[in-house]
């Protein structure tokens, strides 16, 4: 582990586990356990659930769960480490001057300062003979020396090898400027600049630390933008370009745009809640992300059919984060950027005002809906009718419903009960789906259908089931630990990660350990802490974990002396018949 065992044990003792999720999710009590609205994903009904007495949290809803550490790095989108510092804080403990091995923590301290160098290094660029056209570019935008400064924006040039010389001769190596991303490795073997004659754009996160960069041409050359790729300080699809200044504006609301530029012409325009994805189209991870920060999302991408199919596609994703959603149209087909320019001073303010007069995702859905009809032709204006009422079939507040059938009946002349009842039937259907959808997510979870993280489990379903027993035995019984160990072997466990989990713990037990998801969550993934939180939230406690333990060697003997196809199409009758004289002793 990267932190000494004991640091962990005084973290656990210091560290209530329902006091830390309380600050983020109201819980209740419910029989043994405190349970709540799942903070990962949008629910009407509690499925999060806490156990106090075995320090671990699932939600049976999204999957999501673990200990207080796995918490605090979903919550907070932070690293193992972070999340230990976090919590070690809030404490009052001091996180230990060595602990173990610090490689990858060593390592990402080095990319945020060769990051934090590169800025400053493209920065200067810019006021150098090589980087006039790129200052010319920004202040023909209408860029302010000032918001330049601000956003650290800056030219990378055109020369192959200047950044690196430059970062070599500060004593970053050829290694760490291509892991993070700031180079690339030639075939020969030579690390040369990622970026090339592009302005730079710097990605920040929360903190400030620079984690990434943002590249655009200033010619027709392809791709447009290049972007850092995901290093071990970023991840695209978890970060939001602008997020800690926008963080600070918000009141309630960011506005979703598509580019760097369109976010810094409104943050100069005094429109500091704008934010944007970086290179890729909005993930479930940004949405939650925001949702930290806002109840509302203004959707502001191009009004051209790439746009509006982008907002389609971020309505149920910011929908299904719990976020209210607005959308705002620019006019004219331009972008943000270019409709402050175009409006000169009264840019700033005529921006607020298509803000103000923004409608939501229902209304965004039910426009893009009638261009698809004439509404003058019988037939056209029922199936618009149709479509309008099963959009209006999945809204949640009935008070939401009535107001658009309304708006519908008026404005076309129809009866409002005949809209209602259409979208009731829509309803039923829905509730239907719905419950049918569930039976089968309840089935694939019991036969591990889709099981990322234990592919194996499906193709081994009864060995599985016995190891994870196992598994909870030993955490949620340690009394019983050592004579499970002593009589069951790793190698006897079929699916390489529940044997992983059953190794880990017996190593824990060689080194005086305890078993609980704290003590081991520095050697999983936040997926693979999830599985084995699912896994001790399937299990309660034992009346009698002896028994139940033999039962589960039993299983796994068996399922070990089981035969393939292909051993059995190969075998001879003795051996055959060897094997079932074995199988029918073990039953006796």
């Amino acid at each position: 582990m990267p932190i000494s065992e004991e640091f962990i044990q005084e973290l656990k003792i210091r560290t209530d586990i329902v006091d830390v999720i309380s600050s983020y999710v109201n819980l209740k009590k419910v029989g043994r356990n405190m349970v709540g609205l799942c903070p990962f994903h949008n629910e009407k009904t509690p499925s999060f659930n806490v156990s106090e007495e075995n320090g671990f949290f699932h939600c049976f809803g999204c999957g999501a769960g673990g200990d207080v550490i796995t918490f605090i790095k979903r919550a907070e989108n932070l690293d193992y480490v972070d999340a230990v510092k976090f919590l070690a804080q809030k404490a009052g403990m001091s996180m230990p001057e060595d602990y173990g091995d610090r490689g990858i923590t060593n390592l990402k301290n080095r990319i945020y300062e060769a990051n934090r160098e590169a800025a400053r290094f493209y920065h200067k660029q810019l006021y150098t003979p090589n980087g006039e056209r790129a200052l010319e570019y920004l202040r023909k935008r209408n860029l302010s020396e000032k918001t330049i400064i601000h956003f650290g924006l800056g030219y990378s040039p055109q020369s192959r090898y200047e950044l690196v010389n430059y970062l070599r001769n500060k004593g970053f190596t050829a290694q760490e400027l291509i892991q993070a991303n700031l180079a690339k490795q030639s075939q020969r073997g030579y690390a040369f600049d990622r970026f090339s004659d592009r302005v730079m754009f710097p990605i920040m996160d929360l903190r400030g630390n620079v984690i990434a960069f943002g590249g655009r041409v200033m010619s027709d050359i392809k791709p447009k933008y290049l972007n850092t790729s995901d290093t071990p300080v970023f991840n695209k699809s978890r970060n939001l370009f602008a997020l800690g200044f926008a963080k600070k504006k918000s009141f309630g609301t960011l506005i979703l745009v598509e580019g760097y530029m369109d976010v810094i012409a409104l943050h100069q325009a005094g429109i500091e809640n704008a934010v944007a994805t970086l290179g890729t189209a909005l993930t479930q991870e940004q949405a939650m992300l925001m949702k930290k920060y806002c109840e509302t999302v203004a959707v502001c991408y191009d009004s051209d059919d790439a746009g509006r199919k982008a907002t389609e596609r971020a309505i149920p994703i910011l929908r299904d984060a719990g976020l209210k959603i607005k959308i705002l149209n620019v006019p004219d087909g331009k972008d943000p950027d270019e409709y402050i320019r175009t409006h000169g001073e009264q840019g700033p303010a005529r921006f607020r005002m298509l803000l103000d007069k923004s409608g939501n995702d229902v209304d965004f859905r039910l426009g893009d809906l009638r261009k698809k009809y004439d509404t003058d032709i019988t037939e056209q204006r029922v199936e618009y009718l149709t479509e309008a009422s099963r959009i209006i079939a999945e809204l949640d507040s009935s008070i939401e419903q009535d107001a658009y059938l309304s708006q519908l009946s008026e404005e076309l002349g129809a009866e409002k009960s005949a809209i209602k009842n259409q979208m009731l039937r829509f309803m039923q259907k829905n509730t239907r789906k719905d419950r049918i959808k569930r039976q089968r997510e309840i089935q694939d979870s019991m036969l591990a259908r889709y099981d990322k993280v234990n592919s194996e489990k499906f193709y081994n379903l009864r060995a599985a089931n016995a190891e994870e027993t196992l598994i909870a035995l030993v955490m949620l019984h340690p009394d019983v630990a050592d004579k499970i160990f002593l009589n069951v072997r790793p190698n006897q466990f079929v699916t390489s990660f529940n044997r992983k989990v059953y190794e880990i713990l017996k190593k824990h037990s060689e080194n005086g350990g305890n078993f609980t998801l704290t003590d081991i969550s520095g050697e999983f993934s936040n997926d693979e802490i999830s599985q084995i939180a699912k896994i001790l939230a399937a299990h309660p406690r034992e009346n009698d974990p002896d028994r139940t333990a033999k039962d589960c060697l039993l299983v796994l003997e068996e399922e070990n002396d089981k035969m393939t196809p292909e051993e059995i199409a190969q075998a001879d009758t003795t051996t055959l018949m060897k094997k079932l004289q074995k199988l029918k002793e073990k039953k006796k």
